[in-house]
């Protein structure tokens, strides 16, 4: 069986095949359908290692089609990169690596999201891109009309240009911002119909359905946690998953020294965002449904802060969404459930429900 690496990038990308007779191929193409095409079509059935990345799917998709086996892989696991060093780094001994790795098995296979999430995942993308820019125009009118000593009452980004229209504008600033209202308004819309198609989506999902009974999850929550996990059976404990959505301390721990930080870089931000501003939410509500969360949280942020409280209920929301998926059941205030915890030192991590 011959076998393949690529290396990357998104102009140009550096493969290596070595065919059954040993022979070594090392072209560096472009990026794009039509190079790929020409390396690897007509040819035998081979196995070919690439790195995750923003370029990934739609080149393992396009090589696939032409009859070959892709492998994803997980760039951060160092043993598929063998002997090479970081004073030694070319874009040759990087593919040169990742062919023995394939020829080897000595990687670490990435999850490939299904291509229905990845749709649902790219419309929450786009509705995350328009709402920061809703908020940069709404601050830099609230900024404007404070210059001129106007205040613009609170209130959410939908009701915005209304109480906007209460204040007695000069004809001057109204011309000035106009160009904003015109953005806002606009913006609005987009939100708003991204919104509606989000939401008749997760009335007809029965796991979002699921999801939005745990009180302060809405659709656009449910969607994006469902986008994120994809599948809930690949991950066997919750710890796994809030430390999959980056809702876990930074740590760098030696000896008797043990030093966490804030919570680590997450690859789903919108999943680990949503899910924080869903903890705020449980915090300031009076849902006697979730009056033991309030409880459990309101102690913690006496010992730690509110903010470290809150990322603390963020996680723990996280476990009992996922435990709901998992165990195809509602929320259930009265549930009380933990898993197996093998020893002490894994409390924490392995703890898939609250205690409610």
């Amino acid at each position: 069986m011959e076998y393949g690496a690529i290396d990357l990038h998104k102009k140009e990308s550096q493969i290596r095949i070595v065919t059954k007779e040993g022979e070594v191929i090392d072209r560096r193409i472009a990026t794009t359908r039509a190079a790929f095409q020409t390396m690897f079509w007509g040819r035998a059935p081979m196995r070919v290692l690439l790195e995750a990345s923003t370029e990934s799917e739609w080149v393992a998709q396009h090589l696939e089609g032409m009859g070959h086996e892709v492998i994803v892989a997980d760039p951060n696991y160092a043993p598929m990169y063998g002997q090479r060093t970081r004073r030694m780094k070319t874009d040759r001994r990087d593919v040169a690596a990742l062919t023995e790795a394939c020829r080897q098995g000595t990687y670490r296979v990435v999850h490939r999201r299904s291509a229905a999430q990845r749709a649902v995942q790219q419309q929450l993308q786009i509705r995350r891109a328009l709402v920061q820019n809703r908020t940069g125009a709404i601050s830099m009118v609230r900024a404007m009309t404070r210059a001129v000593g106007l205040r613009i009452r609170t209130g959410g980004p939908e009701t915005f240009l209304t109480r906007l229209s209460a204040l007695e504008l000069s004809p001057a600033l109204t011309d000035t911002l106009a160009p904003l209202r015109t953005t806002i308004a606009t913006l609005n819309e987009e939100v708003a119909t991204i919104d509606e198609a989000v939401g008749a989506r997760a009335r007809t999902d029965p796991v979002a359905r699921r999801l939005m009974t745990f009180p302060s999850v809405g659709a656009i929550t449910a969607s994006t946690f469902i986008a994120a996990l994809d599948d809930v059976h690949r991950f066997r404990r919750a710890g796994e998953v809030t430390s999959y959505l980056g809702l876990v301390p930074q740590e760098y721990s030696s000896g008797e020294h043990q030093r966490r930080g804030h919570v680590v870089r997450s690859a789903q931000p919108e999943a680990q965002s949503l899910l924080v501003q869903t903890a705020w939410r449980v915090w300031l509500s009076r849902d006697p449904r979730t009056a033991g969360l309030r409880l459990w949280v309101q102690r913690l942020a006496q010992r730690r802060g509110k903010r470290v409280a809150v990322v603390a209920l963020a996680r723990r929301i996280a476990r009992i969404l996922f435990a709901m998926w998992r165990d195809e059941t509602d929320f259930d205030s009265t549930r009380r459930r933990t898993a197996q915890r093998a020893t002490p030192v894994d409390r924490s991590a392995d703890s898939v429900t609250v205690e409610v």
